[in-house]
């Protein structure tokens, strides 16, 4: 953790400043916006980190079932009346994930020294992400807790049940298509090789096929370990450009545009954005806040660059319908819902029906994706097939029938 000062000014435009704790200055303008504070400037006050809480974030991962389990624990808690810091601690002597134990020490220390439960999850943002975070501001801030994670828990099993279903979907085409690539690759290794002798030893002529065979057989024997060191190195500089910010979302936006699977992905991800946004708005956040959270958690850089621009039409004095027909991601049939939400004031519970109507368009692509993929895949097969019966299977029949003969 690193302290940051601040200044900038309070919603009835006063002036302010100060000091806090927080993980990254990006942490630390999310917490003083949570509050209420409009950031200004933002500067740290020293560079060491506590040692502890860089040890908490290096290789260490929570499962999404164990922070749905924790967060219905302290739902539960917290329903009951239980003191935060002491459903921490019972929490913590109870879970099995050491490093979630660590975790909740480390903000039932906090709590124990005055700072609220919200800026003491921010400075796990590996465990509790910003979405999470800012629902449990709210709910301290409206004095409904219990409410905001019962919200949270709601929304973290729907983002689950939708990532099995689309990764269920893609798990048969990827099976197919890495044994397709080890059976290549054995052909080439082993299969091939034993023909080439074969063909050698009878001295016949071998069609053009054939020969393509062989020859990259010999280059995959010959150089394999060429051929493993360059895909490891552009593997390696795939996951590096990926990482950074341009890279990834170009990564992004080539993945809505695959055939069959990037409506599937597109849909996921705005289904996701109207939910999370119908939360934040229900719930109390500022718009501004909303929008800003919604485009670091809708899991697509592309998306979230879109989003971004909604936050500046709006900062520009443009409606929620204007900053979402700008961004040009949504039907004219979710515009109109839109447009009827802002109309009766219940904007969130039409986001709740445009995300609704979103999960229903992908499982009906989800359930026609395997019937749609099977003549891509039965392609595929019979182009390897057909390779093998041309290069290799030919020739031999040619052979048998001049011995035979």
């Amino acid at each position: 953790m690193a302290v940051f000062s601040y200044a900038g000014r309070n919603q009835n435009g006063d002036e302010v400043s100060g000091a806090l704790d927080a993980a990254s200055a990006e942490v630390a303008a999310h917490q003083l916006l949570a509050g209420g504070i409009y950031p200004t400037a933002i500067k740290q006050n020293k560079a060491e980190s506590d040692e502890e809480g860089i040890s908490f974030s290096i290789g260490r991962k929570v499962k999404a079932d164990e922070l749905i389990i924790l967060t219905r624990q302290l739902y539960s808690l917290t329903k009951a009346g239980v003191p935060l810091n002491k459903s921490m601690h019972g929490l913590a002597t109870t879970l099995k994930n050491n490093y979630l134990v660590k975790v909740l020490r480390d903000v039932e220390k906090n709590l124990n020294s005055g700072v609220t439960l919200s800026s003491a999850m921010s400075r796990h943002v590996e465990v509790f992400p910003r979405l999470y975070v800012s629902m449990v501001m709210v709910g301290e801030n409206s004095g409904r807790l219990d409410e905001a994670f019962k919200e949270l828990i709601d929304h973290l099993e729907l983002e689950q049940e939708t990532a099995r279903r689309i990764g269920g979907a893609f798990r048969y085409p990827m099976f197919v298509f890495i044994a397709l690539c080890i059976a290549i690759v054995i052909l080439n290794l082993f299969v091939i090789p034993v023909f080439a002798d074969l063909f050698t030893q009878f001295g016949a002529e071998l069609p053009l096929m054939t020969k393509i065979l062989l020859a990259t057989s010999n280059f995959f024997i010959n150089y394999w370990g060429l051929l493993l060191v360059i895909s490891m190195g552009s593997l390696a500089a795939f996951l590096s450009w990926i990482n950074k910010d341009k890279g990834r979302i170009k990564w992004d936006a080539f993945k809505l545009r695959i055939p069959l699977v990037g409506s599937i992905i597109l849909r996921a991800v705005l289904a996701r954005f109207c939910r999370t946004f119908a939360m934040m708005m229900s719930a109390g956040v500022p718009l501004l806040q909303g929008v800003e959270l919604c485009s670091t958690t809708v899991g697509n850089a592309a998306i979230g660059e879109r989003i971004k621009g909604m936050r500046k039409g709006i900062e520009r004095g443009e409606s929620l319908l204007q900053a979402i027909g700008n961004s040009e991601m949504f039907t004219p049939l979710v515009m109109q819902m839109v447009a009827v939400g802002e109309q009766t004031g219940q904007v969130d519970e039409m986001l709740n029906e445009v995300a609704d109507f979103y999960n229903r368009e992908v499982d009906y692509e989800i359930k026609n994706l395997s019937a749609n993929m099977e003549p891509i895949l039965i392609v595929m097969m019979a182009i390897l097939v057909g390779i093998l019966a041309l290069g290799i299977f030919l020739p031999m029949w040619d052979m048998f029938g001049v011995v035979q003969g």
